[in-house]
């Protein structure tokens, strides 16, 4: 069963903030989340790159490549 921990990155070392028991050996696995000005930044860029990439003018190259 999956459990989702918060945890903090102090001296370049994760620290668990949660009260868990891991056996020595668990396997985890680590979400990184974003602070607001990243995520602020990621969801410009993704409005920049659908404009370029999905737009009706670029059909005529997938026109061309069928030919």
């Amino acid at each position: 069963m999956a459990t989702t921990v918060h945890g903090v990155v102090r001296d370049g070392k994760i620290e668990v903030l949660d009260s868990i028991d891991l056996p020595e050996g668990a396997k985890i696995l680590i979400t990184l989340v974003p602070d607001d000005e990243s995520r602020f930044w990621l969801g410009v860029s993704q409005i920049a790159l659908d404009a370029i990439w999905d737009n009706p003018e670029d059909d005529v190259y997938a026109q061309l490549l069928e030919k």
